[in-house]
């Protein structure tokens, strides 16, 4: 099979297309001709590059993490402390409120979504989860968190995850913003303990 350029870039504007459906509508109630309409793309060369809808799946959860990791090396180049990373996480809750609102935590939705159903790729969805975590972790380390930091990452990612949660149910900003000031005053008083 003769890979082309303009074959890569179909797969990946599939890829795409399915991210953002089985986002807003869910990866059970998302089907291949949803995909296929969304792109204009005819049944035959959908299928030229996915026959299953977990090979789509798997696809999917790897453009999340790839985008992931290259969210987190954008949050570390744009500052060096490590209050400032974790604040960059908290605050991604108002930077995707519009998101959120509508449809929820991208990675919590797909996780619970695929847990419930007893799927395959539960476990590869939550590695999502666990990059977030281990990065938190990093950034609690480096501010002299030691022993705690693991804990730490685990209660902001639970906090954030419930705020989304409750963004979703109440689509109220200002809660949203007022837990986010909350959040990022709390990391602030940790960083001012370890200091100590």
């Amino acid at each position: 099979m003769v890979v082309t350029a303009i074959s890569i870039k179909t797969r990946e504007r599939i890829v795409e297309a399915a991210d953002r459906l089985f986002y807003r509508q869910g990866f059970e109630h998302t089907s291949f001709a949803d995909i296929a309409a969304e792109l204009s793309l005819s049944r035959g060369n959908f299928y030229y590059h996915f026959q299953a809808k977990d090979d789509l799946l798997a696809a999917v959860i790897a453009r999340r993490l790839a985008m992931t990791r290259a969210m987190l090396s954008e949050w570390e180049a744009a500052t060096s402390s490590p209050l400032g990373r974790i604040q960059s996480y908290i605050c991604i809750l108002l930077t995707n409120w519009q998101l959120i609102k509508r449809y929820g935590c991208p990675v919590g939705t797909l996780c619970t979504e695929l847990s419930k159903l007893g799927h395959q790729d539960k476990a590869a969805a939550k590695q999502i989860f666990s990059l977030f975590r281990e990065w938190l972790k990093v950034q609690f380390t480096a501010m002299g968190a030691g022993d705690r930091a693991t804990d730490l990452a685990l209660q902001v990612l639970a906090w954030s995850q419930g705020v989304a949660s409750l963004a979703q149910a109440y689509q109220d900003k200002a809660f949203v913003q007022r837990e986010v000031e909350r959040m990022c005053a709390w990391v602030d008083e940790l960083e001012q303990s370890f200091d100590r």
